[in-house]
């Protein structure tokens, strides 16, 4: 579904992002790990087209991608859930949802699955999203980009600052996801547990290059925690 070649990207003259190769496949979630500040965000944001790229491919369901616009990029079915959740405050829930049906027609209704996947968003539809507890927020922005169906969905750190009860509710629902088999998961995440948990496969990033890959069943013995860890 999403293979990336060789993409390099620079803010001013620092090389952040150096030859990155990452592929992610239907059916699977592919783990990002990484320190801080070592380019995961920068990755993900180049991949929804937040960022430039300077060289290198993005092909997504056999298109390339890295010249289309972020809109482009939506339409064509990629789900974005950035770090700090970017809900719209001041909307309500049902508010929120609709704006990741933006790009279709006004009469689209919501799909069901969403309340069905994340409860509480169906008992707060009326409450305004600033209103909601931080693991409500995240989970509102996870249906916001499950709205329109995408065949890729970007996840980034999903798990910060969330408590435990529902970061339990989250990995249920992304391995749900991921084991209907119409769809790809690319998954950036600092909470390592969490992350081996649902990795089938895994990257780990080092100032801005990809220094480890693999399965997920291999990160125990391939040492990723340590590795992670340095």
């Amino acid at each position: 579904m999403l293979i990336v070649k060789d993409i390099n990207q620079y803010y001013g003259g620092s090389h952040i992002l150096r030859g990155v190769n990452l592929e992610a496949q239907l059916g699977k979630v592919t783990v990002l790990l990484g320190r801080n500040g070592v380019g995961k965000t920068t990755l993900l944001k180049s991949l929804m087209g937040m960022v430039p790229i300077r060289s290198g491919s993005i092909e997504f369901d056999g298109e390339r991608i890295e010249k289309a616009t972020s809109y482009e990029r939506a339409r064509a079915g990629i789900g974005f859930v950035p770090q700090d959740r970017e809900i719209f405050a001041r909307l309500t829930v049902e508010d929120n949802l609709r704006m990741g049906l933006a790009y279709k027609s006004a009469s689209t209704p919501i799909p069901a699955e969403l309340f069905e996947l994340f409860p509480v968003l169906k008992q707060m539809i009326s409450r305004r999203g600033g209103d909601l507890s931080g693991g409500q927020q995240q989970q509102l922005a996870i249906a916001r980009a499950l709205a329109a169906k995408p065949k890729l969905l970007i996840l980034d750190e999903p798990t910060e600052g969330i408590q435990p009860s529902i970061i339990k509710d989250i990995g249920r629902v992304i391995r749900m996801l991921a084991d209907r088999g119409d769809m790809a998961i690319v998954l950036c995440e600092q909470y390592y547990d969490f992350a081996e948990e649902l990795a089938d496969d895994y990257l780990v990033m080092q100032r801005g290059e990809v220094i480890a890959r693999g399965l997920g069943s291999e990160m125990q013995s391939k040492g990723v925690r340590q590795l992670v860890a340095i």
